[in-house]
């Protein structure tokens, strides 16, 4: 899965992330699986929900993988 980030935007947060590509249906679900250790940045596991993804991250989530544009 690919997810290009706007134009002049430098990063988006995680939490965000999994809200707008509909992997958390809220965003409290994303931060508690955040919280719970399912989500990889750059395959290694990520405890913050503020966390900075930026071009060229990759996250893995719930066997997806999703490489920033």
């Amino acid at each position: 899965m690919i997810f290009k980030l706007k134009e002049g935007e430098e990063y988006i947060h995680l939490i965000q992330l999994l809200k707008l590509l509909g992997i958390a249906e809220s965003g409290a679900m994303a931060q508690n699986m955040v919280l719970d250790g399912l989500v990889k940045v750059n395959h290694i596991v990520d405890y913050r929900k503020r966390a900075k993804i930026r071009k060229n991250d990759v996250v893995q989530v719930l066997g997806k993988t999703i490489e920033i544009l």
